[in-house]
């Protein structure tokens, strides 16, 4: 493909192409949607799925955002005697370090969940072709 030597011309191109990107991600997305709902797969999803489907392996994955009140979280491990534990379950910029948090004993993170929130985040797919 050609381009103009235009900046009018191709910021024009950009335009159509990027509306055209949006467009077809949309539809993907849709798709994707539809998909997940065929399969059952919840919306709260915090793993891997696979799905064979004749000559197509459909994996979904689906991601939990979390987010830390570092605030929060602080005055709750001042408060249960869990201020040693901050730095091992959490990045400071106060992120979720998730292996650990899941591997750390329950009376420990249920004193510190109220400071996280969390929500299901957009599940990315991967489908290929395959042998049959």
């Amino acid at each position: 493909m050609s381009l103009p030597n235009d900046m009018g011309a191709l910021a024009a191109l950009w335009l159509k192409e990027k509306k055209q990107e949006e467009d077809a991600t949309a539809a993907r997305r849709n798709i994707e949607d539809h998909i997940k709902k065929l399969a059952g797969v919840a919306d709260d999803l915090d793993g891997t799925e696979t799905f064979n489907q004749g000559a197509v392996e459909i994996k979904i994955v689906g991601r939990i955002d979390r987010k830390v009140d570092s605030e929060k979280v602080q005055e709750l491990a001042a408060e249960h005697g869990l201020s040693e534990h901050l730095s091992s379950l959490f990045r400071w910029k106060p992120e979720l370090n998730m292996a650990v948090w899941k591997a750390t004993d329950a009376s420990i993170t249920q004193a510190l969940a109220p400071a996280i929130t969390a929500k299901p985040g957009r599940p990315s797919f991967k489908i290929i072709t395959t042998k049959e």
